[in-house]
């Protein structure tokens, strides 16, 4: 396949892009509330919404390709990672590697708790608590529905538009951008709730564009290395789950020297994993990779 790398047809890619994001984000405001974001009336109405833009992904995809003349020996759905080609390894490693990423944090719970790492493992398993989980809003929202309809839309259907332009390691780090821009609308909330002054929530803003951008960059290298978005999805809501490791309560812990050794050894182990636990071989042809010009090393 070949594809044109000219000027308007990268912007195309940008627009589309920008497009999803604004969709995205829009349908978030498309309820007038004065409620809280955590109220569960307007939770489940904003999950209505996103995840009408998220199956609505497809066809901007299926527009993009269109306009820009883009023909795969694949469907839609397939690039944007969803396939059963190298499922269960695609589901497995990438979150394998993400729970090695947070050792440090997991040994501080195990510390933590009067029961060790027996009271954890039972915390995890008991069925009860999973069920009381299932029926939190707060918890479907953070760990089904954002982390779903973000991949989908900000992952599996932006990527495949950016990478004829960019490349896709390029690609990798472009997308993340618009993932982290798109949390920028938390100050409109914020100011409106009128909970902090704006130079407090413009300095939570900016930490939060930060993180949003980086996690985006290896969920986004996630994706391209696997090409399944099962991962990415999975990795985002353990994510979720964790938070921000908390290095300074490490610092200030009885044990400081066993959790800062757990932190580096996961972050060293991490490191060392990441190509390795990603390697396409597990997850057979890429079908995102077939839009590359020239097929790039980096899928």
């Amino acid at each position: 396949m070949q594809v044109e790398h000219t000027h308007t047809r990268c912007w195309v890619c940008v627009l589309s892009c920008l497009l999803l994001a604004c969709l995205y984000v829009g349908s978030l405001y498309f309820w007038k509330s004065s409620l809280p974001r955590d109220h569960p009336s307007l939770i489940k109405r904003r999950c209505a919404s996103v995840l009408l833009v998220a199956a609505l992904s497809p066809a901007v995809v299926k527009a993009w390709m269109h306009w820009n003349d883009v023909k795969v020996d694949a469907s839609v759905w397939q690039l944007m990672g969803v396939r059963l080609e190298g499922l269960v390894p695609a589901a497995v490693l990438p979150l394998l590697l993400t729970v090695v990423f947070y050792l440090g944090p997991l040994v501080h719970s195990v510390i933590d708790n009067p029961d060790g790492f027996s009271g954890e493992l039972q915390s995890a398993l008991n069925v009860q608590s999973w069920m009381l989980c299932v029926g939190d809003a707060v918890w479907l929202r953070n760990q089904v529905v954002a982390p779903v309809t973000e991949e989908l839309v900000f992952r599996g259907a932006m990527l495949p538009m950016l990478v004829p332009c960019t490349g896709p390691t390029a690609a990798i780090f472009m997308a993340p951008l618009f993932f982290g821009v798109a949390h920028f609308h938390h100050i409109v909330e914020q100011r409106r709730l009128h909970k902090d002054s704006m130079s407090v929530i413009l300095l939570v803003s900016g930490s939060q564009f930060l993180y949003t951008t980086v996690f985006g960059a290896f969920t986004s290298f996630i994706f391209m290395r696997t090409g399944h978005v099962v991962g990415p999805v999975l990795c985002h809501s353990f994510c979720n789950s964790q938070g921000l490791p908390d290095i300074s309560s490490a610092l200030q812990h009885p044990q400081r020297s066993a959790l800062l050794f757990s932190y580096l050894t996961g972050l060293l182990l991490f490191l060392l994993l990441l190509f390795t636990l990603t390697d396409p071989f597990f997850y057979g042809a890429i079908p995102v990779c077939s839009l590359a010009t020239p097929a790039a090393s980096a899928c």
